[in-house]
């Protein structure tokens, strides 16, 4: 894959991955067409060498894999992490507020918001639905509503003197976006706007809406940005740019050595779910496939979680120390923490920095100022959980959390290079 063919295909999955949902609905249309086969968790598997697979848990992780031409135990694994969610406004369950003939939706906060950047947005709203369709049967299907639908105003700064200096976000009072207009005694429930919009966008009946995890998304599309073009712009950088980039490796390895991507939901709320990083799920189907020999395979593999990292912001130099700020396009960047919020040890990072340096591309290190905490990723939970030798490392970017986030051009498919070339190792260690 050549690096422009790489960004302008990453714009492309950016867009019509709004929700996790989509983002896998979107891997496995790639899978599929590579030839991988799709595995049930609720029948018997029966993997074939040299051949590739994926499992798909609640609609929003995946496991993909490529059995490789050993047996996993001989060989080990070449692992990839990356996570499918990010931070946004969810529509509660009960949502509707009409407010002098505004019609607004009520939204819980998902995960760790930079929350001023959402207001003046033209915001989506897209996700999955569950609902009863008229044979009686229970279904889910996903909901994209694509153009812009809401808007969440500032108030004034004629209102409010102090905005520049002294406002804070109230969740509950100050984010629920703007939908429409309504008469006083127009009764129109948000399952009636979801019903309409399905039959229209699908051509489905739904009989009943039954329930629905849906998230406000920025409208406004991905793209290049700078005056060079050398950076991209983007909602849900973190952590899609990982998924894209761990997805691309393991589509272009040989498939000689056994590989696999795991792209959990819900990190950004901590991971505890049953198809999480602290779930069971990667567990359930390494024991499928490795059986017995698991512990002999986990011995000989080693997990590369992929989760995009804090660059050196140019108007706040001081949050990171000095000898540690990964600047943009300048590589991927090593993330090491002793107190193993990031699991990287000397050896996994060794790994890393021999084939970056035998393929003669650019890597860095970032370590958090020591007055400050760290964050962590699925690394070193998958760790913990596996006991395989893991390493972190991201992509450099700014204004992670924020509705619209930034990252060099370069960098991705530096990250993607090096991750395809460690998928195809015949030795690891």
């Amino acid at each position: 894959m050549k690096h422009a063919e790489f960004n302008k295909d990453l714009l492309k999955f950016l867009n019509v991955s709004p929700t996790p949902w989509h983002a896998v609905a979107t891997m496995k249309q790639q899978l599929d067409a590579a030839g991988f086969e799709e595995l049930d968790e609720k029948e018997d598997w029966s993997l074939e060498p040299s051949h590739g697979y994926y499992v798909v848990r609640n609609g929003s992780s995946i496991v993909a894999f490529r059995t490789g031409a050993q047996d996993a135990t001989a060989s080990g694994i070449r692992m990839v992490g990356a996570h499918t969610d990010s931070p946004c406004l969810k529509v509660k369950p009960n949502p509707e507020l009409r407010r002098k003939g505004f019609f607004q939706l009520g939204v819980e906060v998902y995960g760790g918001v930079l929350m001023n950047p959402w207001f003046d947005r033209d915001l989506s709203l897209a996700g999955r639905v569950t609902f009863l369709d008229g044979r009686n049967k229970v279904s889910d299907t996903l909901v994209d509503f694509r153009k812009p639908i809401a808007f969440i105003p500032s108030l004034a700064i004629h209102l409010d003197r102090e905005a520049n200096s002294g406002r804070t976000v109230n969740p509950q009072t100050d984010l629920p976006p703007v939908l429409m207009q309504v008469a006083e005694d127009d009764a129109t429930s948000f399952n009636d706007l979801l019903k309409q919009h399905i039959a229209n966008e699908s051509g489905i009946k739904v009989h009943k809406i039954l329930g629905y995890e849906l998230g406000f998304y920025d409208a406004q599309e991905a793209g290049f940005v700078g005056l060079r073009e050398e950076f991209i712009a983007s909602a849900r950088l973190d952590n899609l740019l990982s998924c894209y980039i761990g997805l691309q490796a393991l589509l272009n390895t040989s498939g000689d050595e056994a590989a696999l991507l795991v792209c959990n939901d819900h990190e950004e709320v901590g991971s505890v779910s049953s198809e999480g990083a602290q779930g069971p799920f990667l567990t359930a189907v390494l024991d499928r496939w490795c059986g017995a020999g698991k512990s002999k395979a986990i011995a000989r593999s080693m997990m590369i979680s992929a989760d995009n990292a804090h660059g050196v912001h140019p108007n706040y130099m001081d949050k990171h120390d000095e000898n540690h700020g990964p600047i943009l396009n300048q590589g991927p960047v090593i993330k090491v923490n002793h107190n193993q919020r990031y699991a990287t040890n000397s050896r996994s990072a060794a790994v890393y920095r021999h084939i970056s340096g035998e393929l003669n591309l650019p890597h860095q290190t970032f370590v958090v100022r020591s007055d400050m905490a760290c964050g962590s990723t699925i690394g070193p939970l998958t760790a913990a959980s596996l006991g395989v030798t893991t390493l972190d490392i991201g992509v450099p970017q700014f204004g992670m959390h924020s509705i619209r986030e930034l990252v060099g051009t370069e960098d991705g498919f530096t990250l993607y290079s090096v991750l395809a070339e460690f998928m195809q190792r015949e030795q690891v260690f």
